[in-house]
């Protein structure tokens, strides 16, 4: 999953600049030449921009990451009836607030006589379009870019839970790991050779992970970027093909989940769904951006297909015994030990990228304030920091599942399903909404709101409860002994 808006200058050092970098913006920079203006439609400069294909695979890559292997689990907590239903109606909502995020940021665009928009900017100006928000508009900018960091640092929180847990599953299993694959329907993967906690794992992933953000610019990983698309791609399609092959009939699992579990799902579906950040930089860079709503039908529609298909089908596979991402249920041969192992790969190279947006939003404004000798070696050690902060983090809470679902709940639920509802009540206020579409709105936003509230709760308490029992085990083992 990506998040993201234009890069600036912010040669002003403020912490919330003007315009959002992205890692598009890295690995697939802007065309020469000025930016073509919104009221035309069109691009100055020609053939430079992104093709149709182009931008369709980097929608693609920017809404399927982690969130896709945690579905299973997330159907597994609304039910297998009612988890389908509510992912197809989530991802509806999902890609009608990215097409109204476009739809503002044209709009203003146009009011403005502005070229392009950041999803911060949108905000601003839209909150400028209020006579009585007008003094307070940079607050709107500087809400959404914060939410921006905080979900960027949590995607990254999750990447090293995903990879201590999977690395640690295929350590535990090494001497028993056969080249025959056995159905595994009771549990994860058989814990065979008692191995490390994994925080220590973890700890281990941090110096790599501290150097993989060292790299200068982004366009040396863009290889490395590449051949993680086509494992994680590849380990998609067998993960497809053994959750298809060892499904068992009859399926007798519960058609609707507990009521209490709901909030849980609700994280984890708008953490995976959680694409809205690319959206302009997409439309942006596109080299005829009036094909961009078809890019984004598209797209969207095959994200859906897939949530909807692997939640389902893995959910199927495994019943109640699902684990908080599917990888974690896959039988202890080689085959699909080197799915995890590549799957890792992917996410590694992956949480540079994510990594890229808080840093290059925080370190400029910190760099801004230091002299020219010293900031390069500011620069590391503000990046060394931030990496910390996010595996400490990882390390308070090691559950896969329940970190998902927190930081779907508690940030992605605002940008993806809270803003752009209330974005387009403010920019057409003056051109005035039907009563229809204010409400509709509204509805979105509050749905936003609810989720946000009960998810975040529900995913605390849990977290609470599943750390206090865990303790409570320790401690009783230690007594026995």
């Amino acid at each position: 999953m990506m998040a993201s808006s234009d890069v600036d200058s912010r040669a002003d050092g403020s912490l919330f600049s003007d315009q959002n970098p992205s890692e598009l913006d890295a690995l697939c920079p802007s065309p020469p030449g000025p930016s073509r203006p919104q009221r035309n439609y069109e691009r100055i400069g020609g053939r430079a921009g992104t093709s149709f294909c182009q931008t369709l695979i980097h929608l693609l890559k920017g809404n399927i990451g982690t969130g896709l292997l945690g579905l299973p689990l997330a159907v597994k907590n609304a039910g297998l009836v009612l988890g389908p239903i509510s992912l197809l109606v989530m991802g509806v909502i999902a890609v009608h607030c990215m097409k109204l995020l476009v739809k503002c940021s044209h709009h203003l665009s146009d009011k403005m006589n502005r070229p392009s928009m950041s999803y911060g900017e949108v905000m601003q100006y839209g909150m400028e379009n209020v006579s009585w928000l007008r003094r307070h508009s940079q607050w709107g900018r500087w809400t959404v870019n914060l939410f921006l960091i905080i979900t960027q640092m949590g995607f990254c929180c999750v990447y090293f839970v995903f990879l201590s847990d999977n690395v640690k599953q295929v350590v535990e299993a090494a001497n028993a790991t056969t080249f025959i694959c056995p159905v595994n329907h009771t549990n994860q993967t058989d814990v065979l050779v008692p191995s490390f906690d994994s925080r220590i794992y973890m700890l281990i992933f941090l110096p790599f992970v501290i150097l993989l953000v060292f790299t200068p610019d982004l366009k040396y990983l863009a290889p490395l970027s590449l051949i993680a698309n086509l494992v994680m791609t590849a380990s998609l399609i067998l993960i497809y093909i053994y959750s298809l092959m060892n499904i068992t009939y009859p399926i007798d699992l519960p058609k609707v989940g507990r009521w209490k579990d709901y909030p849980l799902f609700f994280g984890t579906a708008i953490f995976a769904f959680e694409g809205i950040g690319v959206v302009l930089p997409l439309e942006n860079k596109m080299q005829k951006p009036q094909r961009f709503t078809e890019v984004l039908y598209l797209g969207m529609g095959i994200v859906t297909f897939l949530y909807i298909s692997l939640g389902t089908i893995g959910y199927m596979c495994f019943g109640e015994h699902i684990g908080g991402s599917i990888t974690l249920n896959l039988p202890n041969c080689w085959k699909y030990q080197a799915v995890k192992l590549l799957y890792c790969f992917g996410i590694f190279i992956t949480f540079a990228l994510q990594f890229y947006v808080p840093a290059e939003i925080l370190i400029p404004s910190v760099l801004a304030r230091v002299t020219e000798r010293w900031q390069r070696t500011v620069d590391l050690l503000l990046r060394a920091l931030l990496v910390i902060i996010t595996c400490l983090l990882a390390i308070l809470i090691p559950e896969l599942d329940l970190v998902i679902s927190l930081v779907g709940s508690f940030s992605s639920s605002f940008l993806a399903l809270i803003f752009p509802p209330i974005l387009e009540i403010l920019a057409f206020r003056t051109e005035g909404l039907s009563p229809l579409k204010t409400t509709k709105n509204v509805i979105i936003s509050v749905v936003g709101i609810v989720g946000f509230i009960l998810g975040t709760y529900v995913a605390i308490v849990e977290i609470v409860a599943r750390n206090t029992s865990k303790h409570q085990e320790t401690f009783n083992t230690y007594m026995v002994q």
